[in-house]
């Protein structure tokens, strides 16, 4: 497993390379260093910020009766984000991560897991509207190339794919929970209590469409809003361009990293996406890329310093727990 993912990684990383060498690894530097310190700060304060909508995204969809600190959810959410594009993960071990740390501050187990299993789906369903934005302004603002139209086709056929991957995920979560205790009641007895928990607050979670729809509402904003950061981004470098070119451009951007969910921090697979659809739009490769690499500076920037508190709070954790063993 490990030895596939340095694969994977290192597959990326050169296609990463290639693509900065053959656009201008000059033009490229040079676009992304013209932000500046000051502008870097500013991509950094601006990503720390989105965090507190993505969290209220998640804690809106806790029941009256199990009400937290909202921080907790939110401080989550930053450890699934900086795992998810820091370390050698996929998606996957970022989503795991994230409920490990809303349960150290003491969140149940059944509503860590069960809030988040939610959570990833009001944000895919948002995502979902996200790219249908982006394939609208696709077909109405991109030149009427046979590229641009062949990847047109490429993303809607990608949009009917997610909508029933979204309709089987949403299926698992409200039925196929019974099906488990069953296989838990006859094959793993001890998993029995465990498995009831989870299905009972998925259940509850679900029976309120107002939570689900303000949640759904509130990950839309969170994509809409990091579009925004992009476009700062853009401007900050000196290009000039339209912030529904930018939606666009995000939005396919995202659709290609969620193909990707496998590959770790979607290694090569993001700036190939960046370099594919940036002068679709009139926007020069170096700047797609340029933006691409600030994003990822940016990412490690914010991520690395929340993995060492995450780590630190871990430990002291662990260390506590035995130093109560020996007593």
């Amino acid at each position: 497993m490990k030895l596939r993912i340095v694969i994977i990684a290192v597959l990326g990383l050169a296609l990463a390379l290639y693509l900065a060498m053959h656009i201008g690894l000059g033009a490229v530097f040079s676009a992304a260093v013209a932000v500046g310190w000051s502008g870097f700060a500013i991509l950094c304060l601006y990503a720390l910020w989105l965090f507190l909508l993505l969290g209220a995204a998640w804690y809106v969809l806790l029941p009256d009766s199990c009400r937290t600190d909202p921080r907790v959810f939110v401080w989550a959410r930053m450890v699934r984000d900086a795992a998810t594009e820091v370390l050698p993960f996929s998606q996957l071990g970022g989503i795991v991560l994230g409920a490990r740390a809303a349960i150290v501050h003491g969140v149940p187990h059944p509503l860590a897991f069960a809030s988040t299993m939610v959570d990833v789906t009001t944000e895919m369903l948002a995502q979902i509207a996200y790219i249908a934005l982006g394939v609208a302004i696709l077909s109405t603002r991109a030149p009427r190339t046979s590229f641009s139209v062949s990847l047109t086709t490429v993303f809607v056929l990608g949009l009917v794919l997610a909508v029933l991957a979204s309709g089987l995920f949403l299926a698992l979560q409200r039925f196929g929970h019974r099906i488990a205790a069953k296989v838990a009641t006859r094959f793993l007895p001890g998993a029995v209590a465990a498995t009831a928990a989870v299905g009972g607050t998925l259940d509850t979670i679900y029976r309120s469409r107002a939570r689900i729809g303000l949640a759904s509402a509130l990950h839309l904003s969170g994509w809409i809003a990091s579009a925004i950061g992009t476009w700062i981004a853009f401007r900050l470098m000196g290009a000039r361009v339209d912030l529904a070119v930018v939606i666009g451009i995000e939005s396919l951007i995202c659709a290609a990293r969620s193909a990707a969910v496998l590959i770790p921090n979607a290694l090569g697979v993001q700036e190939a996406a960046y370099a594919a659809l940036a002068p679709l739009f009139g926007v020069g490769a170096e700047f797609g890329l340029a933006v691409s690499l600030l994003r990822r500076a940016r990412d490690i920037a914010v991520g690395v310093p929340i993995l060492l508190i995450w780590q630190t709070v871990e430990g002291r954790r662990a260390f506590a727990g035995r130093a109560g063993g020996n007593h």
